[in-house]
């Protein structure tokens, strides 16, 4: 079948961003989506059905990789692609995994592709050269062999397990961006640091001089003119890309311009800075998985009060928090703004005044 789309579902660690950093170098144009396991993972396939009707385009693919599907999930999905291909959509569907619980769906379906034996990247890899147009690059070979090594936790190969542990925990411990709300960019930066990181290969004691660098790769790819802290350089960055999403993140309450977001954290320094860089703003609040409620403002308007009308919550005028009873984690940015603006529609009649008060 010919391919000119690709709508691309991995998991979250190392195995499965390098199934997608692997894909990316062939010439079709491609969506990536990642999920970890349980609800996110049909959150995601309902997601990618969407996008793949309202593009309304044909020789698409549906490539899944290092996540099992459940045989329900697989059902259906196969169900969606079978309407989607019978609407006159060329619909292909193609999953490589390496996870055993996903045997009775691999029973059952041709596109469920299942080897144990190895890594998800090193199928990802081999289905590739065999299947797709690729540019293969000079580090890919070694590259894949360190994280099957890892992955499988082949500790008797000595170097790529030990320089796959270094690359596990930076796929790990990268939480600069949130995965959520910067989906695209995160797996940019994960790209980006892993790309770096295969240069350390030819090194002598390559693991330990790619732990001692990773600070200062991470520092690099946020740079963008003079040097600061990780901390300060990421707030920066993020700021900015949140600037980039005012048209779908503004919020408004009795006359007031909020900006909502989700799971991005740290809003002390975040949320000050959005405010800084973008005065037009009277508040800015995100919303933690959890449903816990961060609010920050410059002196335009309570958010105290805005907290205590939407959620019965407190704080200080300039900072303030609550909690969202009954919030169930989302996946989808829409979802939570959905949430939200009936939240915003329940509370615009509550008598308050938001004015702030020194």
């Amino acid at each position: 079948m010919k391919i000119d789309a690709i709508y691309h579902l991995s998991h979250i660690d190392l195995d499965g961003y390098s199934c997608q950093l692997i894909i990316s170098y062939t010439p079709y144009v491609i969506q990536s989506y990642n999920a970890n396991y349980g609800a996110e993972v049909k959150s995601r396939l309902e997601e990618i059905i969407e996008h793949i009707k309202a593009s309304n385009k044909h020789n698409t693919l549906i490539l899944i990789t290092d996540l099992n599907l459940t045989y329900d999930e697989s059902r259906w999905l196969n169900n969606q692609v079978n309407r989607l291909n019978e609407a006159g959509l060329a619909i292909s569907l193609t999953l490589l995994d390496h996870h055993g619980s996903g045997q009775e769906s691999a029973d059952k379906y041709e596109w469920y592709y299942l080897d144990t034996t190895k890594s998800a990247t090193k199928i990802t890899y081999e289905y590739a050269k065999t299947n797709f147009e690729i540019s293969l690059q000079e580090w890919m070979p070694q590259y894949v062999d360190i994280v099957n090594a890892v992955d499988l936790w082949k500790q008797e190969e000595t170097f790529n397990f030990e320089f796959g542990k270094v690359l596990m925990r930076l796929i790990a411990d990268t939480k600069e961006l949130n995965r959520i709300t910067f989906g695209d960019d995160d797996r940019l930066y994960k790209f980006s640091l892993l790309q770096q990181a295969v240069k350390y290969i030819s090194y002598e004691n390559a693991h330990i001089k790619l732990d001692n660098a990773i600070h200062k790769i991470k520092k690099d790819f946020f740079t963008i003119d003079t040097d600061n802290t990780l901390d300060n350089l990421a707030t920066k960055y993020i700021v900015n890309l949140l600037g980039k999403q005012c048209a779908k993140m503004t919020i408004y309450y009795k006359g007031y311009k909020g900006f909502l977001s989700y799971g991005v954290g740290n809003t002390s320094i975040i949320g000050n800075g959005f405010l800084t860089t973008y005065p037009d703003y009277d508040f800015i609040v995100d919303i933690s998985y959890r449903g816990t409620m961060s609010f920050r403002a410059d002196g335009k308007v309570s958010v105290a009060q805005i907290a205590k009308e939407w959620v019965k919550g407190g704080g200080h005028p300039n900072a303030a928090g609550g909690r969202l009873i009954g919030f169930k984690e989302q996946y989808r940015y829409i979802k939570v703004k959905e949430q939200i603006e009936k939240l915003i529609a329940n509370a615009e009649s509550v008598a308050g005044d938001l004015a702030y008060n020194n």
